[in-house]
């Protein structure tokens, strides 16, 4: 009983949250739509642990589909939920392709978990549940309020959606976990951040500029109330994310839970401004980014970031790696990807 199923599995964070759990010996199974990640991470996952998660290739919008793929695993000990749209810009393009693909993957997620007994649950949540927040740190008790863009308003639905549930629900044990802003990579270089066509977040933009498939890293705005003018974020590496999830797997499996729906920020508690985050990468890997500054991004928040006390009291979990680890990881990763591919 120590098989734990990925929603997303082959995405970004969960294909390291994979090598994680596969490090710490669970069984691993995906489930992925490959709508936006490849089958490739599998083959990566497998290099760098020397075990094959099972890919179970399912559309969670279709609820006879969902159904189906949890059945041939209903012996899963517990569901992590990565699998979701997650492109801020994009979401206020396309709010309803967002609703419809977040929500609708989510419920019946939880219909197919209900149906077949599967009680432990950990949800992939977002710092932008808190809108643009009054005071920062931000932490856990922080007001939830008015979200800043479409793909933010589902994760802040999404958690009501869950709450309900454990209310309806005695046995249903929940964590959801509140990322700030995951960059880097695995150390070896063989995974990291691979995002369809013009990426929407900036590190993968900042290393694709720096391998020169970007003519130009594009700062959306300097005019924020911010010591530089950019805007400030609280970024974590995407191992120390993964081993966040490991810690929450085992927390719920153990029934440890003080409550049946608990909430964690995950981040570092340093808010870095975008130059700086720029300034880190050129030092720590030697070279100098083409850059401009721009307009304002629609959606953007100007500063936020994570109180981790609540992580760090109750999981036990705090994040180990520091900006220059975030940064050189994730150009090793970038130029791996590359010459594997010229």
């Amino acid at each position: 009983m120590s098989k734990v199923i990925v929603t997303g599995g082959c995405g970004y964070i969960g294909s390291h949250t994979c090598i994680a759990l596969l490090s710490q010996g669970y069984e691993v199974v995906v489930f992925d739509d490959l709508s936006n990640a490849s089958k490739e991470s599998i083959d990566r996952i497998e290099k760098i642990t020397e075990k094959r998660p099972e890919l179970y290739r399912v559309d969670l919008k279709d609820k006879n589909a969902t159904i189906a793929a949890f059945e041939t695993h209903k012996d899963a000990m517990a569901v992590i939920h990565f699998a979701a749209y997650k492109a801020v810009k994009e979401s206020v393009e396309q709010p309803l392709q967002y609703y419809e693909n977040n929500l609708f993957s989510l419920i019946n997620t939880l219909i197919a978990l209900q149906k077949f007994g599967i009680n432990n649950f950990i949800f992939s949540s977002s710092a932008t549940v808190y809108g643009i927040p009054k005071t920062c740190p931000v932490t856990e008790k922080s007001p939830v309020s008015t979200a800043f863009s479409p793909y933010g308003n589902t994760k802040k639905i999404a958690e009501e959606i869950l709450e309900d549930c454990t209310h309806s629900n005695a046995e249903f044990s929940i964590i959801s976990l509140r990322y700030f802003n995951p960059i880097g990579a695995h150390k070896s270089g063989k995974i990291g951040e691979l995002p369809n066509g013009i990426p929407n977040n900036l590190m993968p933009y900042i290393t694709q500029t720096a391998a020169g498939i970007r003519e130009q890293l594009m700062v959306f705005g300097n005019d924020y109330p911010t010591k530089d003018g950019t805007a400030i974020r609280d970024y974590i590496h995407v191992m120390d994310l993964a081993e966040a999830h490991v810690v929450a797997v085992d927390r719920l499996v153990h029934q440890k839970q003080e409550n049946n729906f608990e909430i964690y920020n995950l981040g570092t508690g340093i808010g870095y401004s975008v130059l700086e985050v720029i300034k880190a990468f050129e030092t720590q890997n030697n070279l100098a980014l083409n850059f401009k500054i721009t307009d304002r991004r629609k959606g953007d928040v100007p500063v936020v970031f994570a109180s981790t006390e609540l992580a760090s009291k109750t999981l036990g979990w705090s994040a180990k790696r520091d900006l220059n680890s975030m940064v050189k990881s994730a150009w090793d990763w970038e130029k791996n990807y590359r010459n594997e591919n010229s």
